[in-house]
C-alpha cells in the first residue's frame, strides 16, 4: 500500500482498499525537572516551537533597532536556541520556526493589529519600508522576516509564517501540529511576554501540553514582564524548565 498524507498522519491506500490505521508512534518517555512539578513526556509526540528569532526583532538595522530598541538582549539567546534545537533533533522531535511574515498588502490585518505597531499612523509599522535596508517590516519573504544569521536551521525543520502575536490565527500552524500528531510543545524565542506567551496560551487552550524553556527566551520589555510571564505559565498554563534540565533528562520505562 502507498502512504497518503503528511508525515505521521497518513492512510495506506491501494486500488481496492484503504487502511485508516496511522503508523504507530513508539513511546519514548523522558523525565525532566520543571516548575511547578517534575514532568514526564513522550519524545515521540513532542515538538519544539521557536518564535520570532528574526531580523526585525533581533538584528541591528531591523525594525526594533530602527525605533530605538536595544536588540542585543534578544539576539543574545541565539546560541541557547541553537543548542535547544540540536537537543530536540537528537530526540527526533520536530523543530518549528514560527515567525511574523505578513502579506505585503496587509489585506488580512485588522486595524487593531496595525495600531499596536504604528499607534499614530506616522511611524514605521507592519509592511512599511525600513530606512536603510528598504526591507518591509515583518513582511513575508523579506529580510525583516528572515531568521537571523546565527540561527542554525536543519533540513527537515519546518518554517511557519504568522500574522498575529499568536501563531494560531489565519495560519496552518495547528494543522501542521495535528498532522505531526503532537501533544507536547516546548516553547522558546522572543518576545517571551508577547508572541511567545500569546502562542503558548492559545496552545494550552487548544489542549496541547505547554512547556517554556526559560533561558531560551528573552524580551525587550522591562524585566518584570518576563517575570510575570514565567510565573503565569507555571501557575496557569503549563510548565517551565531549563535547557540544562532537558539535556540531563532521564529515560523512563
Amino acid at each position: 500500500m502507498i502512504r497518503l498524507g503528511a508525515g505521521r498522519n497518513s492512510w495506506g491506500v491501494s486500488r481496492d482498499r484503504v487502511s485508516l490505521l496511522r503508523k504507530e508512534i513508539e513511546a519514548r518517555p523522558l523525565s525532566v525537572a520543571a516548575r511547578p512539578q517534575q514532568i514526564e513526556f513522550d519524545r515521540g509526540t513532542a515538538c519544539l516551537v521557536v518564535v520570532d528569532m528574526q531580523n526585525d526583532f533581533c538584528s541591528v538595522g531591523g525594525w526594533l533597532d530602527g525605533i530605538g530598541v536595544d536588540v542585543s538582549v534578544t539576539r543574545a539567546i541565539a546560541a541557547n536556541v541553537n543548542r535547544l534545537a540540536a537537543w530536540a533533533r537528537s530526540m527526533e522531535m520536530p523543530v518549528i520556526w514560527l515567525n511574523w511574515g505578513n502579506r505585503s498588502d496587509r489585506a488580512n490585518l485588522p486595524p487593531n493589529v496595525l495600531h499596536v505597531y504604528n499607534p499614530d499612523g506616522a511611524g514605521k509599522g507592519i509592511g512599511d519600508e525600513l530606512c536603510g535596508s528598504g526591507s518591509r517590516v515583518l513582511s513575508e519573504r523579506s529580510w525583516s522576516a528572515a531568521l537571523i544569521d546565527e540561527i542554525e536551521v536543519a533540513e527537515g525543520d519546518i518554517q511557519v509564517s504568522k500574522y498575529r502575536m499568536s501563531g494560531f490565527f489565519d495560519t496552518p500552524f495547528d494543522s501542521i501540529l495535528r498532522n505531526l500528531r503532537v501533544d507536547t510543545l516546548f516553547f522558546a524565542g522572543v518576545n517571551v511576554d508577547q508572541c511567545v506567551y500569546a502562542t503558548l496560551v492559545d496552545a494550552a487552550c487548544l489542549g496541547y501540553d505547554v512547556v517554556l524553556v526559560e533561558e531560551c527566551t528573552a524580551t525587550t520589555s522591562p524585566s518584570f514582564c518576563a517575570d510575570a510571564t514565567i510565573y503565569n505559565v507555571a501557575q496557569c498554563y503549563g510548565f517551565v524548565t531549563s535547557l540544562a534540565e532537558l539535556e540531563k533528562g532521564e529515560e523512563t520505562a
